[in-house]
């Protein structure tokens, strides 16, 4: 099937670690930082293309970050994996659903199975308040798929030992929680316009990648642009570490919007 190549606008909801920055009762010099791009919400993304937006993403921060942008529809959630930075704003899909009805959700059968108990209020029919949000899951593999004529290719990649999804959108990707990514499914991130990956801090960590290994898939991939999210304020500040990343490579911030 051909597809005509859309306009991806993107917004970064948040480009925060799951516990945001600044980081409660931390008085690092990072999370007392007076700059609002060294201010990070919990990591997600919207992306909107022919008037339909969708969010990676719905984590802890969602009411405040669809507030802060005027988000006024919104036509469904990509889901990376069930941690709670990643999931835990999902009630506050309820006024969307109140416009649409059911809310589209794409994900893997395991985080729809952690989904279903951790919010059996939303899944479960019996005794269901109706005030509760209304989600239509469709369970996702390593199987491209279409949504609104837009071709989506998940991707496996690992969060530690976790295997989680990334999604390439076109000719731009977003990984988060990455830390290991097999041959097979590096081929399918060849020739991006736009690479949006995680790099947590300096030192190395057990789960996700520091900033030399986002380098590293940067230099491997050779993306023409890429920008770094999911970042912990233990990688410094956002104006000096932006001074030593090398070209085309930016630290994204909340906020940040762009287009492809």
């Amino acid at each position: 099937m051909n597809f005509t190549k859309k306009e991806l606008n993107i917004t970064f909801l948040g480009t925060g670690t799951s516990q945001g920055i600044p980081m409660i009762a931390n008085n690092d010099p990072v999370c007392l930082s007076n700059d609002l791009k060294d201010k990070r919400l919990r990591s997600s993304i919207l992306i909107s293309w022919d008037n339909v937006s969708y969010t990676v993403d719905c984590g802890l921060d969602f009411r405040q970050q669809m507030l802060r942008e005027n988000i006024q529809s919104l036509n469904g959630v990509f889901f990376t994996h069930e941690h709670a930075d990643h999931i835990g704003g999902i009630d506050d899909l309820r006024p969307f659903c109140y416009q649409i009805g059911e809310m589209p959700i794409y994900l893997n059968e395991r985080t729809l199975r952690s989904l279903e108990k951790r919010f059996e209020y939303i899944f479960s029919e019996e005794f269901k308040y109706p005030g509760a949000p209304t989600v239509l899951p469709h369970i996702i593999d390593k199987t491209s798929f279409v949504v609104n004529d837009l071709k989506v290719i998940p991707i496996e990649v690992f969060h530690g030992k976790l295997p989680i999804t990334a999604y390439r959108f076109q000719d731009v990707a977003y990984l988060t929680d990455v830390k290991t990514i097999a041959k097979e499914e590096k081929e399918k991130l060849t020739n991006l316009d736009v690479l949006i990956v995680n790099a947590l801090r300096i030192d190395e960590h057990p789960t996700h990648f520091n900033l030399q290994e986002a380098l590293d898939l940067v230099e491997e991939l050779k993306p023409k642009k890429t920008y770094f999210t999911h970042i912990s304020h233990k990688l410094g500040f956002h104006k000096e570490v932006s001074k030593v990343l090398p070209n085309n490579v930016f630290l994204a911030y909340d906020g940040l919007k762009i287009n492809v």
